[in-house]
Order: structure tokens, then sequence, then C-alpha cells
């Protein structure tokens, strides 16, 4: 399949700068019928029993900005996924002239080492002499949140690019389809009888990039930290009994639960890595419906969604495109149902 069928045309203007207020009032697209609503209509387009499932990670102050030692030139390091050996994942910026070895100061006495010098950007640092735990707090503390790099106006509260019900601090980006509930919505949601439970995937920045090559075929996808917890499994399996629909909140979610499923679609605990890329003709085993927003042209995300609608994923995006919807992370949503093959 060519990289190029899954571009559309997005408008400076049609991307989202600033998160809509309150949450639950962006505008849901339905596209079993390409009807509009509101975020907060979710409850009443779904059914006593069932099931939404979330991802509860939550996005770290992960941009760090320092100097380098000797010269005081500034850098910045964004901090991506903590390797198994304590190390850091990263992007650094400007990366020439990096070298390894090179030592970078923070604030609060925070220095980093760079172990392996950049490669397109990404770079390998260590924090010597400090615990996991102590690492954590400091960098909660001097950094900053990360924004996508399409989002150019200044975020006035950092909370409205966490869920609230954000939990594990994990992420290098949020898993955006799920900024849209609010407290008062959970709270519906749960007296309409829908279930509610959750993953936690570790969101990396090598979501919202497009593919660069030809063929997605030949596109080696990213690979995220997942937790699928058993009390998640039971409450598909229990679903799946009854007859309800299971219904994920954005694409981490979707792949998390299809990574955690087997070949019958029965569900089992998981913890690790999944590099899982969900292309067109994927039979789907874990969910039956998506809640996601609008995502960038030529992305994984834009793929996996054209396995779940088929070929009706072009003609939602132009639609919403010609009815005003708001693009990207701060963006609007829409509801597609699997299109079983």
């Amino acid at each position: 399949m060519k990289t190029a069928d899954f571009y559309y045309d997005l408008p400076d203007e049609a991307i989202a700068q600033t998160p809509i207020e309150p949450r639950d009032a962006a505008r849901l697209l339905d596209t079993r019928d390409m009807s509009d609503h509101r975020f907060s209509d979710v409850p009443a387009m779904l059914d006593p029993g069932d099931l939404l499932v979330v991802n509860r990670t939550k996005v770290r102050a992960a941009r760090l900005h320092g100097t380098k030692a000797g010269t005081g030139g500034a850098v910045e390091i964004l901090l991506l996924a903590r390797r198994g050996d304590g190390s850091w994942d990263a992007l650094v910026r400007p990366a020439r002239r990096i070298r390894a070895g090179l030592a970078i100061a923070f604030s609060g006495g925070l220095e980093a080492i760079v172990t392996e010098a950049p490669a397109q950007g990404r770079c390998v640092v260590e924090f010597p002499g400090v615990s996991e735990p102590e690492l954590d707090d400091l960098i909660e503390e001097i950094g900053d949140v990360p924004l996508p790099p399409y989002i150019h106006s200044p975020l006035e509260n950092p909370d409205r690019y966490q869920t609230v019900f954000a939990d594990e601090v994990g992420s290098a980006a949020a898993p955006t389809a799920g900024l849209h509930f609010s407290q008062s919505l959970l709270t519906e949601i749960e007296e309409r009888g829908i279930g509610f439970r959750h993953v936690d995937l570790q969101v990396g920045l090598d979501t919202f990039r497009p593919i660069s090559t030809d063929e997605i075929e030949d596109h080696q996808i990213h690979s995220e930290q997942v937790t699928v917890p058993e009390e998640t499994c039971e409450a598909i399996a229990s679903v799946r009994r009854a007859g309800g629909r299971v219904v994920a909140v954005g694409t981490t979610v979707v792949r998390s639960l299809e990574s955690a499923a087997d070949a019958q679609g029965r569900m089992r605990a998981f913890e690790g890595p999944t590099d899982l890329f969900i292309r067109p003709g994927y039979g789907f085993r874990a969910i039956d419906g998506l809640i996601t927003n609008f995502h960038v042209p030529g992305s994984t995300l834009v793929v996996l969604l054209a396995a779940v609608l088929g070929e009706r994923w072009k003609p939602a995006y132009e639609s919403a495109l010609e009815r005003g919807y708001r693009f990207l992370s701060f963006g609007d949503a829409m509801y597609a149902a699997v299109e079983r093959q």
C-alpha cells in the first residue's frame, strides 16, 4: 500500500492551537451516519453495558533546558523513554556539535552525560549519581510539558494537556482523545451503566511522525511500553459475553488491547513493549469501536483509522474539514465503528 494514499490536505487554519472549554464541548463526528454531535453526547451514543477503555498515562515534564559544560551553550533535551539500564532515549537541540561524553548542566544541580552521540536528532543520556525516584521528582520540578510541534500558541494551563484520569507518569505526549473527558462526563457515563477501564501506554513522539517510506509495509513502527491490567481483560470478557461493545478511546488504546488479544480474541494481561502496526486488512479482535481525534496526514495513526473505517476514512476527513472541525491534538473527535472484514 502506498504511503501517499494516506495523505490528505490539511490547511494550517484547521489545526487547533488551543483546547476548547469546557473539555467536553468539542465536536464529535459519528462516522456511522456522518452526523454532528458534541463530545458530551458520548453517553447517549453508547448503550448500558458497553465499555469504554482509556489510556491513563500522564505526560511528564520532559523538556529540559540546560547548558553545555565548558562553553555554556544552550541545549534543550526532550526525554522520550527510559531504557532498561536507567539511561534515556532523548531528542537534543541543537544536535550539531553534541558529542558522546558531553556534560549538560540543568537547574537544581542536575547533570546529564551524553553516552551516544545524536543520530537524526536522537541521542542517549544518563544522569549519574541520581536515583530513578529522585530523577523523576527533579524532572517534574525543572522541566516543561512538551507540546506537539504544530502547536504554536502557549498553553496557559498545563493541566489541559493532561487527561482528567491521568495517573501514571510515563509519556512524552498526551493520549489526546482522552482530553475531551470531564469529571462530570465520567459521572454521567457511570450513571448510564457504561463501564470504564484503563490501560497504560507510554506515548512517544514517533506517534506523530509521518511515514517516511514509499510503501507503508516498509515502515518500521515505533515500539511503546504497554500495560493491560487483568481487571481490564476481565471487563472486556464480561462485556463480550453480554453482547456489549468495547470502545477504545484513542489509537494508543487500540494498539494496547489488540496487543493483549490472542488469535481467538481472548484477552490476557499484558506488560511489555508493542510494535504492532495496524494496517488496512487487519482483523480486529479486541475492539468494536474507536473514539479518536483527527490525525497528522501520512501518519501511522491515519493508517490505523483506515483499518477501522476502510475506504470511508478519507471522505470522513474531507467532510470534517468542510464542516469546520478542528484537527490534531487540541481538535475535535470522531466515533468510528469497526468495519468487520
